[in-house]
């Protein structure tokens, strides 16, 4: 996929993410006043001001969650359903300097075990996370290597001379 394509893609990545998890909301891009990081300036509070909350397992969506639109609701579901794409892909907020991310999964998932999950309010106050995340899974849906994904997702994001998370190479 061309890089210029990218800025275009996220409200069909999530309209199209919405219909393959077949959730009713398909509206398009995440209605929130949170998710605008143009300058990305605001990301050195994000790693102190994160939440987290356990639940029970991947199944069961966080309280933090309640409030947020289903299209947000949906990307954590589909975060925690596809753990092995995300934790190769990194993340362009400056998340890995202020938070200690080491990939986009961690924008979502503090911890994940067989007995229960533990989220992280980070992904919901960034429309970067959100957009990564949404293009990485969309793609993965559609037939697209974990390469060819993020090969796609550095090109698009390098251009933003934010630092990557520190996410090995595949």
């Amino acid at each position: 996929m061309q890089t210029g394509l990218y800025r275009y893609a996220f409200p069909l990545s999530i309209s199209l993410l919405l219909a393959a998890c077949g959730t009713a909301d398909q509206t398009g891009a995440p209605k929130t006043e949170q998710t605008n990081h143009g300058d990305h300036a605001d990301h050195a509070s994000h790693g102190a001001g994160d939440q987290l909350e356990k639940t029970a397992g991947p199944d069961t969506l966080p309280a933090f969650l309640n409030e947020q639109d289903e299209s947000i609701q949906t990307i954590y579901r589909s975060v925690a359903k596809h753990p092995d794409l995300l934790k190769k892909m990194p993340c362009y907020c400056g998340c890995g300097e202020s938070a200690g991310h080491t990939s986009n999964y961690d924008c979502f998932i503090e911890e994940q075990t067989a007995s229960s999950t533990t989220w992280t309010t980070h992904g919901i106050t960034c429309g970067t996370c959100l957009d990564i995340a949404a293009q990485s899974i969309v793609a993965y849906q559609k037939g697209s290597s974990v390469k060819e994904i993020r090969t796609a997702i550095d090109q698009a994001y390098k251009k933003t001379g934010v630092t990557p998370t520190p996410t090995p190479a595949l």
